[in-house]
């Protein structure tokens, strides 16, 4: 027995076919879905998203959204995902590395928050590439 999947950003569809499992990074913590899994609907947090095929996992990075699970249909609406082996390892590295010195020289609340939001997203993307599968 297998799930739909569907992963969705505003600009493009990223996924769409059958998966076993997934493991989903949500606001309250990380939720796994196998078949016939209890409908749901659940903010997605800034993190990674693991996919299993029938040998195999693929990972991704997500960038917040909200999932909506039933009748072994997944809809994943997130800002923006990239697949692990799609994302170069050392633009990720150096992103991580400009977002972590942005947020040292950060001032006031916004740029805080913004800097913050930057590096969470950058780690998750350097997580992404290196996650071993």
């Amino acid at each position: 027995m297998t799930l739909n999947l569907c992963v969705l950003t505003p600009n493009r569809i990223v996924w769409d076919s059958e998966v076993k499992e997934i493991i989903l990074s949500t606001n309250s913590g990380q939720i796994g879905v196998l078949p016939n899994h209890a409908p749901i609907a659940t903010a997605v947090d800034i993190g990674i998203f693991r996919i299993r095929l029938k040998d195999r996992w693929v990972t991704m990075a997500l960038m917040g959204g909200f999932a909506r699970i039933g009748n072994n249909e997944i809809t994943v609406l997130v800002n923006d995902a990239e697949k692990g082996n799609d994302i170069d390892p050392q633009e990720a590295q150096q992103t991580l590395e400009i977002a972590e010195a942005n947020l040292t020289k950060a001032e006031g609340k916004r740029q805080i928050i913004e800097a913050n939001l930057a590096l969470r997203r950058a780690r998750t993307r350097v997580e992404a590439v290196n996650v071993v599968s």
